[in-house]
Formats: C-alpha cells, structure tokens, sequence
C-alpha cells in the first residue's frame, strides 16, 4: 500500500481528484508529462486499492468519471502535507542537490 500512495502519479491523481470527478482526460491535461498508459494503470490501481471509484454513464459517447472515495478523501490530509512540505523544503532539497553533484557528479536519471 505504502508503494502505491508513495507513487508520485497517485499522489498526484489524488490531488488532482481532491476538488471533485473529473474525466480521464481533463486528469491526463492537469498531470503533465504522465502517458495515457500510466494513467490508466494508477487509475486501475487506485481503484482496487479502493481510494477512487470509476463511474460510466451511458451517453454517446461514453462518459466516465473518476472521483474520491471515502477513503480517498481521508488521504487528501496527508498527501496534501506532503506536498506543502515539499514546496516549502524544495530551496533546501536543490541546494543539496547541487553541492552533491558538485561533489560526486550530477545523475543522468533527473
């Protein structure tokens, strides 16, 4: 579980999903720089892990809907934590960053 709402996609599905449903592609539009696939799989994952439900509507054409569960919204609190205290400490995390790659190198992975 822990693996799931540590993922920085689902963080920022539930993020996303805090305010109220949106569609698939208003989410794909919000997050930037997740594939159609990567959403689909945290969507998919989120939805068994119970913190999400997947509500379809019969209309041409098909509309769905993603929004909160219970659940889900009781995780709003911590991952919006989280995410404050990653803006409030990203200064401090880049000036960190750049003495170590100073020091060792920068990583090709970021």
């Amino acid at each position: 579980m822990l693996s799931r709402i540590g993922d920085k996609w689902s963080v920022l599905v539930v993020m996303q999903l805090a305010d109220g449903p949106r569609r698939f592609n208003e989410l794909k539009r919000a997050i930037g720089g997740i594939s159609q696939r990567m959403l689909t799989l945290t969507l998919r994952g989120l939805e068994r892990d119970g913190m999400i439900t997947r509500t379809v509507f019969e209309t041409v054409p098909p509309r769905v809907d993603y929004s909160l569960t219970e659940l889900g919204q009781s995780l709003r609190s911590p991952v919006e934590a989280l995410g404050m205290w990653a803006f409030e400490h990203l200064p401090a995390i880049e000036k960190a960053r750049q003495a170590f790659d100073i020091r060792h190198g920068p990583d090709k992975s970021t």
